[in-house]
């Protein structure tokens, strides 16, 4: 009954060593798209090693977990993975995987219902401040322009996502610059992003002892806003989206020697002002197809001994 042991054993390995290896890769920047594939890779394989063996162990543990998932196998496939010889600790260690699964799902319940609670307190506030005209029904429009005295825009995701801007964003943003500043916020909207900032927050909180789960949460952060840059920049061109993220800033002393809650923006603008050369395609297909087999490794090491009893 080692299935399980090995699983467990590639899980934690994944989730302790990928970090520090992604971390010195020295293309993510060039490709934040393929980054995001990457990491969501990884960490999709860490679950399904802790998923696929808290099956194993339950098989072993009790008749009547084994006779649901060995039901259409034949007798060698059953024999081969040794359920009947395991030990007291085949039943704790069950017990504990499906408790990390319950709260797991427990976290990934709470961050939604809590992003959608965020998400009904912002429009509401919306509202207040850019109240409906005679006849205008909520969500008919996808661009709303707020009286602010601070420039901003931001994307509102929900089932009727809107665009906000504030009116000192349009006074200081012109021309080509606005459209690059819309076209980043839709970039965000069109990927989803907000979809992956939630996964890897509920992830990151359930379980802050994880290597993996922390960085996949930094990264999400760093990735989808690297991402958007990348949308507005093949549109409207790098230089054009790096003034605009300045003068978007510029005000909040996100560019000056004390750090700030944004200090990842001067690396943006840097970035997209001394920016390399995309990889080529071949090179991001390969990466690509060679990140989407790490989830395939745990189903792998699973059926390899009733592979190898069937022939």
């Amino acid at each position: 009954m080692m299935v399980p042991v090995a699983l467990l054993l590639l899980g934690a390995l994944t989730a302790v060593v990928a970090p520090r290896l992604l971390a010195r890769a020295p293309w993510p920047e060039r490709e934040p798209v393929v980054a995001l594939w990457m990491w969501q890779c990884v960490v999709a394989g860490v679950l399904l090693c802790c998923a696929l063996s808290m099956t194993l162990s339950a098989a072993a543990a009790w008749q009547a977990v084994r006779g649901h998932v060995f039901a259409p196998a034949p007798h060698g496939v059953v024999e081969a993975y040794a359920l009947g010889h395991s030990g007291p600790w085949a039943a704790a260690t069950a017990l504990v995987l499906a408790g990390g699964a319950a709260w797991t799902v427990a976290m990934l319940t709470r961050e939604i219902a809590q992003s959608r609670a965020e998400r009904k307190r912002r429009r509401a506030e919306l509202l207040v401040r850019s109240p409906l005209l005679p006849g205008e029904e909520t969500g008919s429009d996808r661009l709303v322009v707020l009286e602010g005295e601070r420039p901003d825009a931001w994307w509102l995701p929900g089932a009727a996502p809107q665009l906000v801007i504030t009116t000192a964003a349009l006074r200081r943003l012109k021309g080509r610059q606005l459209n690059a500043v819309l076209a980043h916020e839709q970039g965000h909207a069109t990927a989803r992003h907000d979809w992956l900032l939630h996964c890897s927050g509920a992830l990151a909180r359930g379980f802050p002892q994880v290597p993996v789960f922390a960085a996949f949460r930094d990264e999400m952060h760093r990735l989808v806003e690297l991402a958007a840059d990348d949308v507005a920049s093949r549109r409207f061109g790098r230089l054009t989206i790096a003034l605009a993220l300045v003068e978007l800033n510029e005000d909040r002393g996100v560019f000056g020697p004390c750090p700030t809650p944004q200090a990842h923006l001067p690396q943006r603008v840097n970035r997209l002002l001394t920016a390399s050369p995309r990889l080529t395609a071949g090179r991001r297909l390969g990466l690509t197809a060679a990140y989407t087999l790490v989830p395939l490794v745990p189903l792998l090491v699973t059926f390899v001994p009733g592979l190898q009893a069937l022939s």
